[in-house]
């Protein structure tokens, strides 16, 4: 089959598993699960057989698989829609390809894990199934199977539909398309145990907080196609006159280019969807669906599909770029992705839930990507979406496993009260969940940059060696000073809740989680390792060249001039490996010695800062006071009086309009002339007709004696006029 038909059908089983589970199977759990695993394993194949037939072409990155199809006419042509596999879509391919069916595989044993009733995930459910006796005889309730098992799957099944329709497409419109998908499953699923007050208000403040990004979004492709007539990716980022055209037509506004307002708009929408400041209130709070969601959100569909955006429409940033210095848009693009990466780092310091402090650590790392773009890292950025989506995909289920370690100890000892996500209730779980343990070790030492082993490492020293080698001095030290803190955090966040010895009886009772949770996590702390060795440079001291450095050249192929790469220089190396040793090494030495009951070792350092750092510089507090409580009392106030006075008003006028343009006609049109002319005169002369039927007498003769009759008269008409 050729690669075009695969990529078409590459979106579609995690589509029809959706239908199926919906429609057919959401009675059997089992069956729902199979479909849905099933979905995941077949879009895996197509992309796996789609990246490496674009990977092994002989131009070697160059050649791209692209198919269309006519969809809306627009006049004498149609506006196509189609498929297009070039170098970015297909490592993006890769990596969803790879975490979305890990995800399914370990959500099956995450809701088939036993789960006390009522517990921190599944508050307000009702009893089900077993029950099992704790150490001090007391009966508890346990959830050995999600009770809305079948609607998970059918929910992410959905979620990978999005991504992959995103990924594959040729054009902004469907990207879009999958775009707006996504933000509907993530309503559906952070909201997924919507009898939690708490998960209802995280999937409203999500859907709501994406949506004003998507504006935005929306109004730079209606600008781009207004001004192109077109929103094919071949006809826009690859046609040098097209953005010659949009570089030399200015707009009134801040005097940017066409170019770079359009990419300004639709990069708002990527602070929306990938959580940048000062959109990225969301995400913190996303963590209140189950954590398979999480992982879906993190690492392999939602905030890496805003990333994917900015890289695929990175043409339009540089194309009034001169050589000298940054463009507006770019400047733009860079503060905010150094400025969230260090701004989020700060909060993860202070964070004590474990999924909470992965949630602020996304929206770090995700702030070097766009920092990256925003500087013309095009390469840079791309390997750390890809290295990024491993490992956090990696920590996100290893904190998922944790959870379920611990809930089996609160079942054991009947202490509902504690929260199994608090990481100060934890410690001593390397020897309770060994394999848990290991692969998120490998995870967290990826996220910090642990130095020549972990893709992290290589990743993010591309990004700091390209602001480094380019001058962005101010971009290189805050993105190094959040490096910093990253690898603290980190390990602060893998001693409090491995390392030591149990802070809680709830932690001594943890137990290892079954392989189909664990073996995901095996497979991605091998990419969370072995991914970023095809991104080493060629000139690195003794390493480069020993594993091909495909990905710059491949990834690089998408532009229409390919980067060059970068000479290699000691001093961000040496910077790298400082701020990750370091702070690991600080991380472990400030919290290796914590027992139960002691205070966070950061509150007396940062004194009155701490406080601040725990409620998230009260970004949540100051939007509710100045933005979310004026608009409430707006609406109380003036909705009632426009609607009654003004909408209401202009609805009545138009209704009394109607009324009084029908009364008219029906008293001077419809029953003078339609009813009693036309409709009554018509029947009143087929009844008189009946007068006729005396003539119809059936005799012969009768008939002729008549005809004779008529052919004299007309002769005689005819006589007489001619």
């Amino acid at each position: 089959m050729a690669p075009e038909t695969i990529i078409w059908l590459i979106p579609l089983p995690p589509l029809l598993a959706f239908f199926l589970i919906v429609l057919f199977t959401n009675r059997w759990k089992a069956l729902s699960h199979t479909v849905a695993v099933g979905a995941a394993f077949l879009s895996w194949a197509g992309s796996m057989y789609v990246f490496f037939r674009a990977l092994g072409t002989e131009e070697f990155g160059k050649h791209i698989f692209a198919s269309a199809i006519n969809w809306l006419p627009t006049g004498n042509t149609y506006f196509q829609i189609g498929v297009q596999i070039d170098p970015l879509s297909a490592v993006t391919l890769f990596f969803v390809g790879w975490t979305v069916l890990m995800i399914f595989i370990y959500s099956v044993g995450y809701h088939n894990y036993g789960q006390p009733a009522g517990d921190h995930d599944h508050p307000g459910l009702p009893p089900h199934g077993a029950t099992v006796t704790d150490e001090h005889g007391h009966s508890h309730a346990v959830l050995s199977v999600e009770p809305m098992y079948s609607r998970f799957f059918a929910f992410i099944g959905l979620f990978a539909f999005g991504m992959y329709t995103l990924v594959v497409s040729d054009n902004l419109l469907t990207l879009f398309v999958g775009w707006e998908i996504m933000g509907l499953c993530s309503y559906l699923l952070i909201g997924f145990w919507y009898a939690k007050p708490s998960a209802r208000n995280a999937a409203v403040k999500a859907f709501m907080t994406t949506r004003v990004g998507d504006v935005f979004m929306l109004l730079g492709l209606a600008f781009l196609y207004s001004a192109t007539g077109t929103l094919n990716y071949r006809e826009i980022f690859y046609n040098e006159e097209t953005l010659h055209l949009l570089a030399t037509t200015m707009t009134p506004i801040f005097g940017l280019s066409a170019a770079g307002l359009i990419g300004l708009l639709l990069f708002i929408g990527t602070i929306g969807k990938s959580a940048q400041w000062p959109l990225h209130i969301w995400l913190p709070d996303a963590m209140e669906g189950p954590t398979p969601v999480s992982a879906m959100i993190h690492a392999a569909t939602m905030v890496s599909a805003g990333v994917y955006m900015v890289i695929r429409i990175f043409p339009l940033f540089t194309a009034d770029f001169t050589g000298h210095g940054l463009t507006p848009t770019m400047s733009i693009i860079a503060f905010i992705g150094a400025f969230t990466a260090i701004f989020a780092a700060t909060i993860a310091l202070a964070q004590n839930d474990i999924k909470k402090v992965l949630a602020y650590s996304t929206i770090s790392q995700l702030g070097f990507m766009i920092a990256a773009l925003g500087m013309g890292a095009y390469v840079a950025a791309a390997f750390h979406l890809v290295t990024h989506a491993f490992f956090k995909a990696l920590l996100f289920l290893g904190s998922g496993s944790v959870i379920h370690g611990m809930e089996h100890g609160v079942l054991h000892t009947g202490n509902h009260h504690l929260d199994p996500q608090d990481m100060w209730n934890m410690g001593g779980l390397r020897k309770k969940m060994p394999i848990t343990f290991w692969t998120f070790l490998i995870g967290g030492l990826a996220l910090s940059g642990f130095p020549l082993v972990t893709a992290g490492f290589w990743s993010k020293d591309e990004i700091l060696a390209d602001a480094f080698g380019h001058g962005h001095w101010v971009i290189f030290a805050t993105l190094a000073v959040a490096a910093l803190m990253t690898a603290f955090y980190t390990m602060r966040q893998i001693t409090l809740t491995f390392l030591g010895e149990p802070r809680t009886k709830e932690a001594e009772h943890a137990s290892e989680t079954p392989w189909t949770m664990t073996t995901p996590l095996v497979i991605l702390s091998v990419f969370a390792v072995g991914y970023g060795w095809v991104g080493i440079p060629e000139q690195f001291p003794l390493l480069g060249g020993l594993i091909p450095n495909w990905f710059h050249g491949f990834v690089g192929a998408t532009l229409i001039e390919e980067p060059e790469a970068l000479a290699f220089n000691i001093w961000p190396l040496l910077t790298s490996l400082v701020v990750a040793l370091g702070g690991l090494t600080l991380g472990w030495l400030v919290y290796k010695d914590v027992k139960a009951g002691q205070r966070d070792p950061l509150e007396k350092p940062l004194g009155a800062l701490y406080p601040v750092l725990k409620n998230k510089w009260y970004f949540d507090e100051f939007y509710a006071a100045y933005v979310i409580k004026p608009v409430t009392w707006v609406c109380e106030v003036f909705t009632p009086w426009m609607d009654r006075s003004i909408i209401d008003g202009i609805l009545h006028s138009v209704a009394r309009l109607a009324l009084f343009i029908g009364h008219v006609l029906r008293n001077y049109f419809d029953k003078p002339v339609i009813n009693e002319l036309i409709g009554d005169g018509t029947a009143e002369i087929f009844w008189r007709g009946q007068n006729i039927r005396y003539i119809q007498t059936g005799r012969v003769q009768s008939y002729l004696v008549g005809s004779v009759g008529v052919l004299i008269v007309i002769a005689a008409v005819l006589y007489y006029f001619l």
